[in-house]
C-alpha cells in the first residue's frame, strides 16, 4: 500500500483510506462481526486509515464501537479519525449542531472510551455551529491536542473562508469533503487548500454507488436510503448520469479495470495530498478498492474522463437546506 502525507503537521496515511459510515446499519450479530472482519481485513490489505464520527451510531456509539472492537490489537498501527458537531440530544437525530466547548469535549471522552484509545488520531468539526465561531471550536481543539488527546485537527463540509479562519488559530490538517468525478464543487476550494498544505479527503469517492454501475432508480430504494431523495437519482437527471456511467464503464474495461477503479484512480490522480476513504461492508469490494490505488491513469484517460463529465454529474449534490449549513 502507498502512504501519502496528509496535510503538512505531519499525519501520514495509507493512500486510500476506508469510511465506515454504512457499517453499523444492521441488528444482528452475524452482521457486526462479518463488518469487524471487513475493518480487520482492510488493515491487512495495507489500509492504516480508518474514518467514523459519533453521528454514525445514532447516539449509540455503534459505529466507533465498532471500530474500536476490530482495531483494538493494532491500535498503534492505524489512524483513527472522528467527527463532533451535533447535538445528539435533539430529534431527529442530526437536525442540530453543538459545538459549544463543553459539547466538544464530551463528545471527545465518549469517542475515546468507544474507540478504546486515549487519543483520536485526528478530530473533525461534522458540521458548522452557527452559534459558535469557527476560532472558538479551534481554540478548544488547539487545548485537547495540547493536552495529548487529539493529534490532528480537520474540518467537514465547510468553504475556504472557513477553513482559512479555523486555521489562523489552529493549523487544520485536513478537509472532508464530497469528491469524485460526479461531484467537483470542492475543486474551487483545493488551492486554499494548497496554499495552507491542508489534505483533502473525499467521501462518497464513488458518488454513493452510482460510480460502481450498481444502481436503480430512486423509486427503488427503500424510504430510509438517501438515494431515494439524492436529485442525481430523479427523473431525466438518473437518465443522463446513467449514460455517463456507461461510457466510464466502457473506458475501465478498456483498460481491464472496474468503473470503481477507475473512479478512485481518477481521485488518486488528482494529488498527492488527498486520500479517499471509500466505504464498504463486502471483502471482495474492499479488495477491488485497494487494487486501484495501483492503476496509472494517462493524460488521455484523464481528458476522456473530463469530456464524459466536464462539470460532474447532473443534479444538485445535496438539498438546499443541506447547503445552507455548509458555510463558504
Amino acid at each position: 500500500m502507498q502512504h501519502r502525507e496528509l496535510g503538512t503537521q505531519g499525519l501520514r496515511v495509507s493512500a486510500l483510506g476506508l469510511g465506515t459510515m454504512g457499517q453499523t446499519f444492521t441488528s444482528t450479530a452475524s452482521d457486526e462481526q462479518q463488518r469487524a472482519a471487513t475493518i480487520r481485513r482492510a488493515h491487512e490489505l495495507g489500509i492504516d486509515f480508518f474514518d467514523t464520527a459519533e453521528i454514525y451510531g445514532f447516539g449509540t456509539g455503534s459505529s466507533e464501537i465498532l471500530l474500536g472492537n476490530a482495531l483494538k490489537e493494532v491500535r498503534d498501527e492505524v489512524v483513527l479519525a472522528t467527527k463532533f458537531g451535533f447535538d445528539m440530544k435533539v430529534e431527529p437525530m442530526g437536525s442540530a449542531s453543538n459545538s459549544r466547548p463543553e459539547n466538544i469535549r464530551a463528545a471527545l471522552e465518549n469517542s475515546l472510551r468507544y474507540l478504546q484509545t486515549d487519543r483520536v488520531d485526528l478530530y473533525y468539526q461534522h458540521i458548522a455551529d452557527p452559534a459558535v465561531p469557527v476560532e472558538e471550536v479551534a481554540g478548544v481543539i488547539g487545548e485537547l491536542i495540547a493536552e495529548g488527546k487529539v493529534l490532528y485537527f480537520g474540518l467537514s463540509n465547510v468553504g475556504p473562508q472557513y477553513v482559512r479562519r479555523a486555521h489562523a488559530v489552529t493549523p487544520v490538517t485536513a478537509l472532508q469533503y464530497e469528491y469524485s468525478i460526479f461531484e467537483r464543487e470542492v475543486e474551487s476550494t483545493l488551492p486554499v487548500l494548497r496554499e495552507l498544505g491542508i489534505g483533502l479527503v473525499p467521501w462518497s469517492p464513488l458518488g454513493k454507488g452510482f460510480l460502481t454501475g450498481d444502481v436503480k432508480p430512486a423509486s427503488e430504494y427503500p424510504a430510509d436510503d438517501m438515494r431515494g431523495f439524492d436529485d442525481r437519482w430523479q427523473g431525466q437527471n438518473y437518465d443522463v448520469n446513467l449514460r455517463a456511467v456507461q461510457q466510464l464503464k466502457e473506458l475501465a474495461a478498456e483498460k481491464g479495470i472496474t468503473a470503481a477503479q477507475l473512479a478512485l484512480a481518477w481521485l488518486l490522480a488528482q494529488g498527492e495530498d488527498i486520500v479517499p476513504i471509500p466505504a464498504t461492508r463486502s471483502a471482495a469490494r474492499l479488495a477491488e478498492n485497494v487494487a486501484a490505488v495501483d492503476v496509472r491513469l494517462e493524460a488521455d484517460d484523464l481528458t476522456r474522463i473530463r469530456e464524459i463529465l466536464p462539470e460532474g454529474s447532473a443534479g444538485d449534490r445535496v438539498p438546499a437546506a443541506m447547503a445552507e449549513r455548509m458555510p463558504a
